[in-house]
């Protein structure tokens, strides 16, 4: 497997369900989120939840200086959306959510 591998686009982490970024020297996939590293056997992820390591702290700083070196670190992860008033979310105090506005 490599970086522009397009099934990576697709893999996902079986915890989070968020995306994985490929440790490349390694042959395992990684999710900094929940520091878990997932290893590839033979090039085939093994991504059940029992096949998943916890990293260390240590070992989680360096993954990632060693991915922003290689500039394989990606995005980060998206902010949360900050809250408005209350009763003022996306749908408005007077209409329920999924409604569209009337014309």
């Amino acid at each position: 497997m490599t970086p522009d591998d397009p099934l990576l686009k697709i893999l996902a982490c079986p915890l989070d369900k968020g995306p994985l970024t490929l440790l490349a020297p390694e042959d395992a996939l990684y999710n900094p989120r929940m520091r878990r590293r997932y290893p590839l056997l033979d090039g085939i992820p093994q991504l059940l939840p029992s096949s998943g390591e916890q990293v260390t702290d240590a070992e989680h700083d360096r993954i990632l200086r060693r991915l922003t070196d290689t500039g394989q670190a990606g995005s980060p992860p998206p902010e949360e959306p900050a809250a408005g008033p209350p009763g003022q979310g996306a749908a408005g105090p007077d209409r329920p959510a999924g409604q569209e506005p009337r014309s």
